[in-house]
């Protein structure tokens, strides 16, 4: 047998081990009508496993058990919720390999690149053990000196997250560990795509002692019909979601009804911007790293590249070259630094953005085509001299594909970046210190790496601006979303 095989086989015989029902007050049970959907391998299209396909009255149940066991959590002690929630993280990272080799597998992510996002998502945990026994409050004498502001921070109840599948444990656990550690119990609905990485995740959690009814599951075909019944229940406070714009917009619209409480991560279009006196070597191996991490299948992903017309050939040339000399394969292949994309529409949206962009005049340096044979992959692809108003540019790719395009000036370049809908991710090399922090401050958006790739931190608010979404996941204020500020005032006679 290949080291592949081997593997896969490995992968296989874990995701064997995983449940596949509708967890809901501490037990796994079937689809209330015994429907199953199927889990595929999107490097090969074989499925690999079929799950519980919830309907209606499982994503009730599921609230119900959340509804029935928010008393007693938020009673629970903060010092106990963290606990719990730090021997989850201690348990996520002796598993990681395991974890990676299993979301590879659903995902079809670099294996490398799955073991990077378990030990990304166990970070949630800790950082969120620690902030459960720092929830606050305040006391102030009122200005008029007859009584006494007192401000008390409760958490919010029964929430309902609602996570994709290009990041299938690390969005789940930004998502958990503040809910949990506000107090706030959850029923968690993980994409169909990817469900088993949370059905793991909630096996840990049971095995760190989480109490039945605080975390729920359930995976559906039928998202609309049965979030939308949820989101009518007056037991559910709160939704948090991470989608697409598209999506989102319809969910507010359902939240609007119950003026319900939401917080959103949605679409991203990511300018990169490269100046003429930017470390053109840095700003390669930026680009590198912020449009193929996961494949590009990220909301931070790099999407549109912005660079002066004097080093704009020189830096498509050399990011052609780096890209077109990335190995795509099964992501369980050691070999292995592009895996496939995640179905069958993802490859023909990605390859229709390319053709378009061709079509209208831009140049393919490297890549531009499909790669025959069974799977979803698509060759990482740089195009150069393409129109700012092609849909490459307009619209998120979620994709390993570059297109490039030359500006003037500073102003020209913050023209093009800031002329879209989103505003969730952006990114500037410069060497001008005084021009690297203007134009983060007037890029539209909610976060700039200045000189760097990556930008997703457990400790830093994460969260876009205009139609990117509300709210912040992460950092001091990410606990914030699942708690409610209280006032009391209270007389002093004395």
């Amino acid at each position: 047998m290949t080291a592949l095989t081997d593997t896969m086989a490995a992968a296989r015989g874990i995701a064997g081990s995983v449940p596949k029902g509708v967890f809901a007050g501490g037990e796994w049970r079937e689809s209330g009508s015994g429907a199953v959907l199927a889990v595929d391998d999107p490097g090969t299209g074989a499925t690999i496993a079929e799950v519980a396909d919830a309907g209606v009255e499982d994503g009730l149940a599921a609230l119900a058990a959340a509804a029935d066991a928010q008393a007693s959590w938020s009673a629970t002690p903060p010092r106990e919720r963290g606990e719990i929630l730090r021997r989850a993280f201690e348990l996520i990272v002796s598993r990681r390999d395991d974890l990676a080799l299993l979301m590879t597998l659903e995902m079809g992510k670099p294996l490398a690149e799955s073991q990077a996002e378990i030990t990304y998502a166990a970070e949630f945990f800790r950082w969120f053990s620690e902030e459960a026994v720092r929830i606050d409050g305040g006391y102030l004498v009122a200005p008029g000196g007859g009584s006494r502001v007192v401000v008390a921070r409760q958490p919010v109840g029964p929430s309902m997250l609602v996570t994709p599948w290009n990041f299938p444990m690390a969005m789940g656990t930004r998502k958990i560990g503040p809910a949990l550690a506000a107090g706030c119990t959850v029923v968690v609905k993980p994409a169909r795509q990817t469900p088993l990485s949370m059905f793991a995740l909630v096996q840990i959690l049971e095995e760190a002692g989480l109490p039945p009814g605080v975390v729920n599951v359930f995976t559906t075909s039928r998202s609309g019909v049965v979030t939308s019944e949820l989101l009518r229940d007056p037991r559910l406070r709160k939704l948090s979601f991470t989608g697409s714009t598209e999506v989102g917009r319809v969910l507010l619209a359902q939240c609007a009804d119950r003026v319900l409480r939401t917080s959103m991560e949605l679409g991203g279009n990511a300018p990169f911007l490269v100046f003429d006196d930017a470390d053109l070597d840095a700003a390669v191996e930026g680009a590198v790293q912020a449009k193929m991490r996961n494949i590009g299948e990220a909301c931070t992903a790099a999407n549109r590249f912005y660079v002066q017309r004097g080093v704009a050939r020189k830096f498509g040339e050399a990011l052609a070259k780096r890209l077109g000399a990335l190995t795509v394969g099964h992501g369980l292949d050691a070999a292995t630094q592009v895996g496939p994309l995640i179905d069958q529409g993802a490859l023909a949206n990605v390859a229709g953005l390319v053709d378009e962009a061709r079509d209208a005049g831009a140049e393919v340096l490297t890549g531009g085509e499909r790669i025959d044979g069974e799977g979803n992959f698509y060759r990482p692809t740089v195009l150069t001299g393409v129109a700012h108003g092609v849909r490459a540019v307009r619209e998120e790719i979620f994709g390993p594909v570059a297109p490039i395009v030359a500006f003037d000036d500073e102003d020209d370049a913050l023209a093009m970046a800031n002329d879209t809908e989103y505003g969730l991710a952006a990114y500037v090399f410069t060497e001008g210190l005084e021009r690297g922090l203007r134009v983060c401050e007037r890029l539209e958006s909610g976060m700039v790496g200045l000189n760097q790739g990556v930008i997703s931190n457990p400790a830093a608010p994460f969260g876009g601006v205009k139609q990117s979404g509300l709210g912040r996941e992460g950092g001091r204020v990410g606990i914030d979303e699942y708690l409610e500020i209280k006032y009391m005032s209270i007389r002093a006679p004395w």
